[in-house]
């Protein structure tokens, strides 16, 4: 743990490990609550977004207030605010969540031929930490999925959107907590805007073992190299962008279609970012593409690049509204720079040919691929029905791709007698 010279804990240190400590108190009753309980605090907190609009919007007013008088972008903006259409979109999440089975505690691994049963038990970490980007919407995003996943969490934000986040923990989480007779400490929310405080949170691996990292680029890698030093696991999104290959027999609309449904939102992770368009069609493929992008205002980077194939323009607040775009020497070609180039976050081929989307889809090797269809799919609610904590691009065993409340336990194998299965339904 970072000290000051007189080898005392920092006020940012000793706050986060107060939160740490009233969510390990909470995180008990968590486990030994019903599956009713559960899902009663997640409908409490669906129906307390709507009954506590006006303060929860007049909260994040303020953090969007304080954004413009900082000369934050307008990608970055869109993503911090929270208004009517987007509330209601969260508390109809809740309640899709809400009714999602819990999954069972136990399952019959073997009938072995020694007389026992070997069980797969599924248990709660206990504590997971959360740091993330100042998206307001994360804030329930995340402690939803680790309530139905039975753990406690310790939240922190970045500082344009703490207003709004304390909101949503004061007037929304806690109180369903509490109404459906859980302990509101189970959420905690870190009450400091200093950058420090995420790194304290990977530091108090007693408390913390698992920390969810959400962010930008190097300064969520550097936590995640800080967690390490610590002893401490995380389930990191660092980086994003995706990839669009238009192949040599892809229909026009769906081009366009795909192109626009993609650029959506500018802030995003999962929107186009590199466009590869087939050797043989390039030329006839380009122009009508740049008056797409042109229409939507969004500028081309066109070869010779000057930067990265795989800059993620999402994370420059300045030229978030550019596309890179190539040529590929087909599909195989394709998936190798989007393999090599980019963050390996989800890739989609847009083509008629089965063979060429076949060979695509099977050398793409990151964590999500599509076939006519866009890479905005590869979010929780979009792709799983759930939300998500993040999307992990970690290249070993492990969640991949959007990881939700059915990812956040841990396996521990139980051998009984045959017949006696203690804990499972009979």
């Amino acid at each position: 743990m970072t000290t000051n010279q007189d080898n005392r804990s920092t006020p940012v240190e000793d706050a986060v490990r107060a939160c740490a400590a009233a969510a390990k108190r909470a995180s008990a009753a968590l486990v030994r609550a019903s599956d009713e309980s559960i899902d009663e605090a997640l409908r409490g907190m669906s129906r307390r977004l709507r009954t506590t609009r006006q303060t929860l919007v007049a909260a994040n007013e303020k953090d969007l207030a304080a954004a413009v008088a900082t000369g934050m972008s307008g990608a970055l903006q869109d993503r911090l605010r929270l208004d009517d259409p987007r509330l209601e979109a969260m508390a109809a999440e809740l309640l899709t969540l809400a009714e999602v089975p819990h999954e069972p505690r136990d399952r019959v691994v073997e009938e072995r031929p020694d007389g026992l049963t070997l069980l797969e038990r599924r248990r709660p970490v206990g504590v997971i930490g959360a740091n993330y980007e100042a998206r307001p919407n994360v804030t329930l995003d995340v402690a939803s999925q680790f309530l139905k996943s039975r753990n406690a969490g310790v939240l922190r934000t970045g500082s344009a959107a703490l207003r709004s986040a304390q909101a949503l923990v004061d007037q929304v989480i806690a109180p369903a907590l509490a109404e459906a007779g859980l302990d509101p400490d189970a959420v905690q929310l870190v009450p400091s805007e200093d950058r420090s405080a995420a790194y304290a949170l990977v530091r108090v691996p007693e408390s913390i073992p698992l920390v969810i990292l959400r962010g930008s680029g190097d300064s969520t890698r550097d936590l995640g190299r800080e967690a390490a030093r610590n002893g401490v696991r995380t389930l990191s999104h660092a980086d994003g962008g995706g990839v669009l290959y238009i192949g040599a027999d892809a229909d026009e609309k769906t081009v366009h279609e795909l192109i626009t449904d993609s650029l959506d939102r500018l802030g995003v992770c999962n929107r186009l970012n590199l466009l590869l368009i087939d050797q043989s069609a390039y030329e006839e493929w380009l122009p009508g593409v740049l008056r797409l992008l042109e229409g939507l205002g969004i500028a081309a980077s066109l070869p010779p690049h000057a930067h990265p194939l795989g800059y993620e323009w999402s994370l420059d607040p300045d030229r978030s509204a550019t596309v890179t775009i190539d040529a590929a020497a087909g599909p195989l070609h394709a998936a190798r720079l989007a393999n090599e180039e980019t963050s390996g976050l989800a890739a989609a081929v847009v083509t008629e040919d089965p063979a060429a989307a076949t060979q695509f889809i099977n050398a793409y090797a990151g964590a999500g691929v599509f076939w006519n269809s866009t890479t905005r799919l590869l979010d929780g609610v979009k792709l799983l029905r759930v939300p998500e904590t993040g999307i992990n691009l970690d290249r070993v065993p492990g969640p991949r791709g959007p990881v939700t409340f059915r990812d956040l336990y841990l396996r521990q194998h139980v051998v009984v007698p045959r017949g006696r299965l203690f804990g499972l339904p009979e």
